[in-house]
């Protein structure tokens, strides 16, 4: 009696012989490989990570706004007051918005310490092209 595909036995298919070519066997696993990739992913995402906490995570430069003044159509004065490392220097960047949240100014401003100062306090006029209605420091970083 001959085998029909009623018979055959579930979830291994049959093919006739030399129509489909070799079969493969099931793949093999690498270890070594899937190893090596993953290393390699997280060697890039240290290095992303690090490079981002140099460019934005600094704790020693800190800025926070005292308060903002002088708004006019075409400026806003910016008190502020920078935290850094004793006699070293940031380089700030303030902006003001309007009142719809848009960027209507900025400004870069290097804020100096003298030896054995820590808090700095500044003010700087940021010129701008339409009234603004809120001045803010969005960072500080070491001065290059």
């Amino acid at each position: 009696m001959s085998e029909t595909h009623a018979t055959v036995a579930p979830g291994a298919p049959v093919f006739p012989p030399g129509r489909y070519g070799r079969r493969r066997e099931p793949g093999r696993r690498r270890p070594v490989l899937r190893a090596l990739l993953a290393l390699m992913l997280l060697a890039v995402l240290g290095l992303a990570a690090a490079k981002l906490y140099r460019q934005y995570g600094d704790p020693e430069y800190r800025a926070e706004v005292i308060t903002y003044t002088d708004i006019t159509d075409s400026r806003v004065v910016v008190d502020f007051r920078v935290t850094l490392p004793p006699g070293g220097s940031a380089e700030c960047r303030l902006r003001a918005r309007s009142y719809d949240g848009a960027e209507v100014g900025h400004a870069e401003v290097t804020v100096i310490a003298r030896a054995g100062e820590r808090h700095v306090t500044a003010r700087h006029e940021v010129p701008t092209t339409a009234r603004p209605f809120i001045g803010e420091v969005l960072r500080c970083r070491p001065a290059s």
